[in-house]
This record gives structure tokens, sequence and C-alpha cells, in this order.
């Protein structure tokens, strides 16, 4: 073996893949810390693997191969034991008749051949692969840490798995002794280091009937780990492994138990937040991970040159309060903590309040909620005034004792920031009044309002044009973006090594930033909806969430189905044709009947979108609906009867035709809970048969009554387009505003469950 290294030394040289004092250098340090050269030349990055191997493989005729483009034969995993596999370190591939081909990173010696010939009693045929290949089918086919626990498995029981299965009868002494088992101790830094290397945030340890499920949190989305069917035997110690690790009780198994402990990973100290609940089938563990020391940089959160210019103007600010708005999990607290990063200078004082505290960030006064003491929210504020801040920082605003105090720090020329649980930057708004803070304190207190939502970044690695993106999505953007349809390009990540074959690696973030003007402050005095306040900003240049989103998958860095993913973009009722709000011509009725129109007149079937061309899947049956006309845009409302339904079409509810005398103009304020029928319906909008000509633009609340459900839908809906598709009624096309969420997907199953009865008509 010492002559083939060096034949192959010799050829890296001249090649030029690396120089002689470096080999010679790098010969010395592997002897002294016991490493083969060949990994030590890779492991310091001196020589690329590939090239090892493939100058291997020519000088020693055995195949190199790429194990992600290899089918491992399951006949070829049954023969061999996992101790064996893990032990020589070697994949099974094939199995023909008594011939085993298995994948090595270094030849085997002839010694370890023949003893691998004789465990298996098989011939062996090598091939050579990557070290990062084999290790990672290994855990893919055996499971992560299987050769731990087929250790454990092997060796006495009564040590181990027995006293596992009798856990409910053990005595601490013995529960403990069995946690710092060295067995268990090492599974437990292997599914810890595993998560590690994947960048996983979470990890979750899962106990069904007779199986365990291990699952990583990687870039938001959760993804299953392969473990060995033993491994559920050994949940009880791995547990109690884990409690000790927290300094948690490790015989309460009743109740819920969150704790934390700090564990070193090579050259990073991770702070783990460990839960504990009580489930049917024993406890569910799920551990956070956080890096202990970590920089915070606004460059790096994704946000665009323009609204980064509105992020260090409001930064400059030196009193207010700053809220940033969304869902659990849509990075508001890194948000947070970057503006933080950014004004940490020596002039400042900077406090905190959090529960709990995420990250430990330096030079700043960091304060741990604790209810059991009486220390919350409210009761921490009040004391942070105390100590002479110039920015705080609260956690979230939950109640109105909290944000009542919040707001009144920010009124006595404090700097505040905080965090509110809403859909957009508006509702923050909706959601301060609901919890009983008065219009007047908010319009004079905030500054902004920041919506944000986390996509997942595509893959640099693997990076592709997804040249079967669908046309209707390149539409929607180009509407958005005031751009042409072909001039946009869409992106997509194939799946890598690099990226675990996601197609994604890393996260960044979408951004609505609303910033609060004395036109938005009369609208918040005026207690004006959510919606109309949005409408107000985007009028005055603010991006929403959607659009912001598009920009990003426009350059290339995420895909649409991540924006829509975290976006409720407003469904256009993309099924009607489109056109202006005039109406088209017809051709007038001769047997036009005398007396007021019916709400149950027959219509011709509107032609459908393919159900994979649409955002939302559709209902195309009628259903019952009220609506109360909330606001109307410029025109008159003129509702259709026999007067004038002769008259209709010829040329527009704009000509004289619809006069007084013809009796078709209608006030708006009689507009109240008048009944109608959809046409279809999604989760996005709806299109309704009505008598009444409204102007498109205008708001009304609809009340939807779908079948299994015992309260109708409430929401307010903008009329988008008017068409008369109907012999004796309009067609009025609607989107939704201020749904809330769960009323979306709410609907959105029922038109899915509803789609093949549609189909059969």
């Amino acid at each position: 073996m010492k002559k083939v290294e060096k034949t192959v030394s010799d050829i890296l040289i001249e090649k030029g893949l690396i120089s002689k004092e470096d080999l010679d250098a790098a010969a010395e340090d592997s002897k002294k810390e016991g490493i083969p050269l060949f990994l030590y030349l890779q492991d310091a990055n001196l020589a690329a693997e590939e090239d090892i191997l493939s100058i291997l493989s020519d000088l020693i005729d055995i195949p190199f191969i790429n194990l992600k483009d290899t089918v491992v034969e399951e006949q070829a995993i049954r023969a061999v034991p996992v101790r064996v596999a893990w032990h020589y370190e070697f994949m099974p591939v094939a199995l023909d008749g008594n011939k085993l081909t298995i994948a090595v990173n270094a030849p085997l010696s002839v010694r370890g051949q023949d003893e691998i010939r004789l465990s298996l009693g098989y011939e062996i045929a090598q091939v050579l692969a990557r070290r990062e290949q084999i290790l990672e089918l290994l855990k893919t086919y055996y499971g992560l840490a299987a050769d731990t626990v087929d250790k454990m498995v092997g060796r006495d029981r009564s040590h181990v798995a027995e006293r596992a299965h009798a856990m409910a009868h053990e005595e601490i002494q013995d529960i403990e002794k069995m946690a710092e088992d060295a067995s268990v101790i090492k599974l437990v830094n292997q599914i810890i280091l595993e998560a590690f290397k994947k960048r996983a945030t979470d990890i979750h340890i899962e106990p069904f009937r007779g199986k365990l499920l291990l699952r990583y949190r990687i870039d938001g989305k959760l993804q299953d780990q392969p473990v060995s069917e033993n491994f559920s035997r050994f949940l009880p110690p791995i547990l109690s492994r884990i409690k000790i690790m927290a300094n948690l009780n490790i015989v309460e198994r009743r109740v819920p138990q969150d704790g934390r402990a700090i564990v070193r990973i090579q050259d990073q100290v991770l702070d783990l937040r460990i839960s504990f609940i009580p489930t049917a089938h024993g406890e569910s563990v799920v551990i956070r991970i956080l890096p202990s020391k970590r920089r915070y940089d606004l460059l790096k959160l994704g946000l665009s040159e323009e609204d980064l210019v509105e992020f260090e103007s409001f930064m400059k600010k030196s009193s207010g309060i700053i809220f940033v708005t969304g869902p659990t999990g849509s990075g508001k607290t890194t948000t947070l903590y970057a503006c933080l990063e950014r004004m940490n200078t020596k002039d400042n004082k900077i406090l905190t309040i959090e529960d709990p505290v995420e990250y430990e960030l330096e030079g700043l006064i960091q304060i741990q909620v604790n209810p059991d003491v009486g220390l919350d929210f409210a009761t921490g504020l009040r004391s942070m005034l105390r100590h002479d801040p110039d920015i705080m920082m609260v956690g979230e605003v939950r109640d109105k004792e909290t944000a009542e105090i919040a707001i009144r720090v920010a009124l006595t020329g404090h700097l505040v920031f905080s965090t509110l649980h809403t859909n957009d930057a508006a509702t923050g708004i909706t959601r301060l009044i609901d919890i009983g803070i008065p219009p007047y304190l908010i319009s004079s207190s905030v500054h902004t309002f920041v919506a944000q939502r986390l996509v997942r970044v595509i893959c640099s690695a693997c990076k592709t044009e997804d040249t079967e993106a669908e046309i209707e999505i390149k539409d929607q953007i180009a509407k958005r973006l005031n751009m042409k349809p072909e001039d946009i390009k869409i992106f997509k990540g194939k799946g890598c090594d690099k990226c675990g074959n996601t197609g994604f690696f890393g996260r960044t973030a979408i951004y609505e930033i609303l910033s609060v003007d004395n036109d938005i402050r009369r609208m918040i005095t005026d207690r004006k909806t959510a919606s109309e306040i949005t409408r107000t900003a985007i009028e005055k240049g603010m991006k929403t969430l959607i659009v912001d989103g598009w920009k990003k998958v426009v350059d290339g860095m995420t895909t649409p189905e991540e924006v829509l993913d975290v976006c409720q973009e407003a469904d256009v009722v993309s099924d009607v044709p489109s056109a202006s709000t005039s109406l088209p011509e017809e051709t007038e009725e001769e047997d036009a009947p005398k007396h007021d129109i019916s709400f149950t007149a027959p219509r011709t079937r509107q032609k459908k979108v393919p159900l994979e061309q649409r955002v939302y899947k559709r209902y195309y049956r009628r259903l019952p609906l009220t609506f109360s006309l909330i606001k109307s845009s410029e025109g008159k409302i003129i509702k259709l009867n026999a007067k004038n339904l002769g008259q209709y079409g010829k040329g527009g509810h704009t000509r004289s035709v619809f006069t007084d005398d013809l009796g078709g103009r209608v006030p708006a304020g009689e507009l109240k809970n008048i009944k109608a029928l959809t046409i279809d319906i999604s989760a996005g909008g709806l299109v309704l048969e009505s008598q009444y000509l409204i102007p498109a633009g205008s708001v009304l609340e609809v009340h939807i009554d779908i079948p299994g459900f015992n309260e109708p839908f409430r929401c307010l809906a903008k009329i988008v387009r008017l068409e008369k598709d109907l012999p004796r009624c309009f067609c009025i096309a609607v989107c939704y505003l201020d749904m809330s969420k769960s009323d979306r997907l709410r609907i959105e199953e029922f038109c899915a469950q509803s789609e093949s009865d549609i189909e059969e008509m």
C-alpha cells in the first residue's frame, strides 16, 4: 500500500494538483496524527477526493463509481449485517451468486478482505466511491447511528434493552445509570451532530405504536430521518439522557417539561432548548438548536435596497414603536435582533424582555420572562424604565396591558421594537384596536408596521431555469410587476448533494413595510378597515408581501410555489373572461319579461381553466349568499328591471337609457342584505349573479352559505370585474378582503372535495 501511496503522490505532483512541499508536510503530519495520507489530504483540502480516487482507480484497476447514480440491491443489504458494514466502512452494492460487490473509499487490505470473506461467506469485489457518499448511504439503508444501536442490541440485554422496557419500575439511580451508559450517550450525540451537519433548526423524536420517528426541520420543512428498526427499543434511555442534559426530572413522564442545555459540536457551541410532552405511546421531545453566538446583519435578511433605506430611517428615530408582524416561525425575532445589532453602540443602552431569550447578544441587557415568579412582559417593561434605556425590545405584545405600556413608553421618548401575530402589516393596526388600544394612541406612537415571511432559497449548486413553469404564474407575476410575461424567467433547484436533493439551501425573507404617515394616521383615527389602509399604502408605493415575493422569483432567489405557500394571493376569478368595467353590447331580448327578474335564470356555463393552471380550486354549483354595499366607487348603481331590461346592451350602463323615468338608479344606502347566488366560488374569490349593477372597485360585505358549515362565511370583498354573461342578471366577480386564513383553508377544502362531483356534471 505504501508503494501505491507513493505512486499516487507522484502523479498528483506531476499533474500539478499539489506541490511537493505540501505533500511532504502532509505526510509528516498524517504520521503524527495516525491518519492515512489520502484522508489527511482530503481533510486539509490539499487535494480533491475525486482526483485521488480517479488516479487510484487507474493505477490498481478498480472502478471508481458515483453512488448517487448506482442502484443498491436490496439482497446485498440483507446479506451484510450493519456492524460489519460500519466496522469496515463499506457499502454493499450488489450480490451476484456468491460474489458481493462493495463500495470502499480506499482499497481493503488482504487481511481485511479475508476477514469480510470469512464473516459473510462471499467472495468480495471492490469498487471505489467517495467516503461521504458511503456514509450517507449507510445511514439511508441501515438508519441513523445504526452501528451504535446494533452494538446496544448485541450487548447483554439485561444491561440496556431489558432495563429500557422495565423503566416504569426502576429506581432513580438505575435510570440515571442506564442513561449514562456510553452507548446511549454516543447515540444522543450522534443524533445532535447529524442534525447540526444538516443545518437543522429542530430535532423531533416522536413515539408511535411499535415505531419511533426521528425528524429534522431543515429550511423550515420537516424531513424524516432513516433509523434502525431497533431504535424504538431504546427510547426510554434516550429520553432520560436528554433530560439529564437539560437538568429535568427523569422520572416524571406525566406532565410537560421544558429545559435547556449547552453542548459543543466541533468548534461551535450550541444552545439546546428542550421540550417534552406526554403522548399515548410515550414522551415526545423537540430540541431547538440555537447557536450561542451569532452575528446578525440586515444586509443578509433579504431586504431590497429601498426596504433597507426604510429600515435605516426608522432606526434613526429617537422615540416611537416599530412592530414586526407575522406568524410563528416567520423570522420576526431575527429581524429585530438584526436591527438591535445595528444600533448596538456605546451611545445606546438597549434592554430586551423575551420569552425565551433565543440568542445572546453582547452589549444588550436581556431579560427572561418568568411567569412563575410574576415576571411577565408588563411587569418587566415597568422595571426596564428605571434602568434609563434608549432602546427597548419587547418579545411579543400579547395583551392590552403589555401593548398599552409599550405604546406609552414609546410616547415618553423611547424607541421600542416589538412583534405581533398578524397576517400582514395593516392588520397589525386592527389587532391593536381589537385588544383595546385607542386608535389615537396607535396613530401617535407607531412609526412602522413590518410584515414578513420566510421562503426557501434555490440551491446555487443545482439552480436551473424552470422551462415548464405555468403560463398563468408568469401572467400573475407580469401583472403585479408591470412586466411582459415573455421577459420573465423562473428558476428551480434540481436537487444535489449540497442541498440534500431538496433543491433549496437556506431561507430569505419577503417584506411588507407600512410607514405610518399623516394620511395613514388619519385613517387609523377614523377606524378605517385594514383593507382600506392597505389600498392607500399601496397607492403611496408600499410593496405587498406577494409583490416582494414575485420580485425574488424574478431575481432567481426562490420559486413561485414558495411564495404562494406563505402568501394569500387574491384570486381575481380567472375563469371569467377579462373585460373593462363597461358592459359589453348585447342584442335586445325580444321576449323580455314584464316583471322583476328572478335569480334562477339559466346561464351559459363558463369555460373552465384546468386545475393545474389555477391558484385555487373552484366549485361551480350555485350557493346562496347575501351582500351589503359598504363602499361604492364612482358610478351609478342600477337595478335591472322590466323597464330597462329591453334597453340593456345598447351601449352600456353609462348611456341615458338608465334614467329616472326608467326607475333603474338605486341609492347606495339601500343595498343591505341583498340575496344573491354564486356562479362559482374559490378560496380567493367568487362570481355572483345579481340584478344590481355595481361599479368595479366597490366594497361589499358578503355572507356565504356553504353546505356542511353551521355559520356563513363573512368577509369583505372587492368587485374586480363586471360581465353580462346572464340573460337577466349581471355577473359580478369579487376577490376577498380581510378573510382569515382558516376560512380560506375551509373553502379551499370544500372546493377540492366537490371538484370530482362537478366534473361529472
